[in-house]
């Protein structure tokens, strides 16, 4: 008698193997993303790419952190990370950095909260 089957699972192991091609991490300029990085999208979505690809440049047109596209897109942060690779790698999408800690302390930005508190009193 053999083992029972087990019923196939689109939301396991299996399917984030088929995202990504059998990678396990990214790559490249990719390697350096963090929870915090900044993802903008270059490009309009075209049809015909992977699915997760086009719902990235989608949900990107304004900055999105990868911790927010994450939980977006219900994907863990290393499958998402080798996504986001591949988009980076073809100029489709920009990654910016977080502001730096060290920069952090020197207090707001002036320049910054003029434009706010202007954008605030045209309102």
């Amino acid at each position: 008698m053999s083992a029972p089957r087990r019923p196939s699972d689109p939301s396991g192991l299996e399917r984030y193997y088929v995202l990504t091609g059998g990678r396990s991490g990214p790559g490249g300029s990719a390697s350096s993303l963090d929870v915090a990085t900044l993802i903008v999208s270059l490009t309009a979505p075209v049809m015909g790419t992977q699915h997760e690809h086009e719902e990235i440049l989608r949900r990107c047109r304004d900055p999105l952190s990868v911790a927010e596209l994450g939980a977006h897109l219900g994907l863990p942060f290393n499958i998402l990370a080798v996504l986001l690779a591949d988009l980076l790698e073809a100029g489709r999408v920009e990654a910016r950095d977080p502001i730096p800690a060290h920069d952090a302390g020197r207090g707001p930005d002036l320049a910054l909260l003029e434009e706010v508190l202007s954008g605030l009193q045209r309102l």
